[in-house]
């Protein structure tokens, strides 16, 4: 039966990187490239997300008929478009983003809690960066470990300011539990006080924060059950 414009979401092919891909109309780039086993850079993108903030600034693609490269989170499919996500300066633009995110973060190795599944470890590897890169100076001066929370911890020198903590726990909660303050160099995600009221308790049962934080920023204090 042929689609109508009646159809939520109909079928859309398209191509990445000479190969077919498939998704749905309103779906973004990156979106249905990691659908369909492509993946693409990237840091800030929660899914779900209505407006991605394209903070991050490392999920570029090439759109074929167009002059520059866009941010594969906020560019929707359409029917024969035709995506590019390693050409030279795709991969320019990404490197460039990932050095100045590792300017800002902190290397810990093995006492990272995130080490083996960080995401910068991850995207560090697919573009063959090193996790060192000289001779970017650091930016930030190290920032003690904030453990205020009853919960759980932040670790700002892990922190890239992805946003994806605070944005999951206002979609979860009506009252977030976590904020971004500050502006430029002192922006900070902090996680609002939380005593052994209801808002401890909400925090102690959910963890979404920590569980979708990219980089080992937010450490649950929770110890497991035996």
């Amino acid at each position: 039966m042929p689609q109508t414009d009646l159809d939520p979401a109909p079928h859309i092919t398209f191509t990445v990187d000479d190969q077919p891909a498939t998704g749905h109309r309103g779906q973004s780039v990156l979106a249905a490239c990691l659908q369909n086993g492509v993946y693409i850079p990237h840091l800030c993108y929660l899914e779900g997300d209505q407006h991605p903030p394209a903070a991050c600034r490392l999920c570029f693609v090439q759109i074929q008929g167009q002059p520059q490269p866009a941010a594969a989170c906020t560019t929707p499919i359409t029917a024969g478009m035709h995506v590019l996500t390693t050409t030279a300066s795709v991969r320019q633009l990404q490197k460039s983003a990932l050095r100045l995110l590792l300017s800002v973060h902190r290397i810990d190795g093995k006492r990272c809690s995130a080490n083996g599944t960080c995401q910068l470890q991850r995207i560090a590897r697919h573009l063959g960066v090193g996790l060192n890169p000289r001779p970017l100076p650091r930016l930030t001066e190290f920032k003690p470990i904030d453990h205020t929370h009853p919960w759980i911890s932040h670790d700002p020198n892990h922190c890239v300011l992805c946003g994806r903590c605070v944005r999951i726990c206002r979609r979860i909660h009506d009252l977030p539990q976590v904020a971004m303050t500050g502006r430029g160099f002192d922006t900070q995600v902090r996680l609002l006080p939380a005593g052994p009221g209801p808002s401890g308790e909400l925090c102690r049962q959910c963890l979404a924060c920590v569980k979708h934080c990219p980089v080992g920023a937010l450490i649950s204090r929770i110890k497991p059950l035996a």
